[in-house]
């Protein structure tokens, strides 16, 4: 199991470096812990469900800790100001949906491996301060807590400073590692790098209180080839709600990796075996205009949390930009493949009068200057009415012309798009 995650880059640090043989053989019960910040996880959390979804499938049994009692305090790990406050009612909603989208990777029906979410409110919140201080304060020195990076940093950078809040968080995960020693068995906790100073918090706790021996293990934090923060696009957060971010520009977010960086989330995000990811590293150096192990990036990680039909949807949306069949894309693929593209509304009772003709339709929707321009493209076979190359400027455009019943594509060349609607 090691060694999988091992060629997957998934492994950094380790408390024990005799983890790998306990992993092949024994069964762990293991857990990742999610903030719930957001109503929605977002591709940076796959890492981390991707990690408890290869544990599951070889025996190890999965718990998912959504953060409904750390996330009213905040982490500091990462971070250079303090968190924002949360409502508990906003939280309670965060967790439910995420639990739905955990669904999707998490096999939570009957069975030693049984997935278990878990929200750690129901422990944090009901136990007294005077206990958590004496039961879990009490084995803490504030010079270890100090010496953590994630505390370290905040408070080497005198304007911002940490409170006492966002001090106190290791002390909460660690105590959320106890509990679930205690209620469930877990002896495994996995997380990013930047989680370190926390998982071992709580293997230190579960050892000072109970006297037995729990493990840590972390993966990298991802960064692009140039060193810049994996996860974004340039409208923000890349979720996996698909009313957040929706399938097809999920797809393009993989689409567009760099070459440098494909090999690497491919053995990360996806379950290809090594000679597939090797036979597209050499795609990749052979025959990069091609895009293949991008594709095949895309093509897996969409079809993983949004379903296979979906995935090819957003795939075949993306082909379209490049002269793929548009009448087999959905109206809502159709406006998510030209959501940048211009967009121009004609009249729908001129197009069923046959009032509006090929050579119309590119000068009203300004693809062309003028109507000479027009004649000149059609003349040089660089018109395309739907992706279909367009030679009579003078064919009157009619329904059968029109994509899921209103809409119209118009190209010149290779790149200029315009999206004609038809309205009343």
């Amino acid at each position: 199991m090691l060694a999988e995650l091992e060629w997957r880059g998934m492994v950094h640090q380790a408390t024990d470096p005799e983890l790998g043989a306990k992993l092949a053989g024994e069964r762990f019960v293991v857990y990742h812990g999610i903030d719930a910040t957001a109503s929605s996880l977002h591709v940076g959390n796959l890492i981390g469900v991707l990690a408890l979804q290869r544990l599951q499938r070889a025996g190890h049994r999965p718990l998912v800790i959504l953060g409904g009692g750390t996330t009213l305090v905040g982490d500091p790990s990462g971070k250079d100001a303090e968190r924002p406050v949360r409502a508990v009612e906003e939280i309670r909603g965060n967790v439910a949906a995420i639990r739905r989208q955990l669904e999707r990777f998490l096999d939570f029906g009957p069975g030693e491996a049984q997935a278990l979410l878990l929200d750690n409110a129901d422990w944090l919140t009901s136990m007294p301060l005077t206990h958590f201080l004496r039961d879990v304060g009490k084995h803490f020195t504030v010079n270890a807590m100090i010496a953590k990076e994630s505390v370290r940093a905040r408070l080497e950078a005198r304007e911002q400073g940490i409170s006492y809040t966002e001090f106190s968080y290791m002390l909460l995960q660690a105590y959320d590692y106890l509990h679930l020693f205690e209620s469930h068995g877990c002896r495994l906790q996995v997380g990013g790098s930047d989680q370190w100073g926390n998982i071992t918090a709580g293997v230190e706790l579960v050892r000072k209180a109970t006297g037995q021996a729990v493990h840590g293990l972390t993966w990298p934090l991802l960064t692009r080839a140039d060193g810049s923060k994996f996860g974004k696009s340039e409208a923000g957060n890349v979720w996996l709600d698909a009313g957040r971010t929706s399938p097809y520009e999920l797809f393009q977010f993989w689409l567009r990796s760099d070459d440098g960086d494909v090999a690497r989330l491919l053995r990360l995000f996806t379950d290809l075996l090594p000679g597939e990811v090797a036979a597209l590293e050499v795609a990749v150096a052979e025959r990069p205009q091609a895009r293949e192990a991008q594709r095949a990036l895309a093509r897996e990680v969409t079809a993983a949390v949004h379903g296979r039909e979906a995935a090819e949807e957003a795939e075949g949306a993306s082909a379209a930009l490049f002269g793929g069949d548009l009448r087999r894309l959905s109206e809502t693929s159709l406006l998510q493949a030209f959501a940048e593209a211009p967009s121009v509304t004609l009249p729908r009772r001129e197009l069923e009068a046959g009032a509006i003709t090929v050579e119309e339709a590119l000068v009203r929707a300004e693809v062309v200057p003028s109507r000479s321009a027009a004649r000149r493209e059609l003349d040089q076979g660089g018109i395309y009415v739907n992706n279909r190359r367009e030679a009579d400027g003078a064919r009157a455009l009619g329904d059968t012309d029109l994509l899921a019943g209103r809409y119209l594509v118009l190209r010149r060349g290779k790149r200029t798009y315009v999206l004609v609607r038809f309205g009343e």
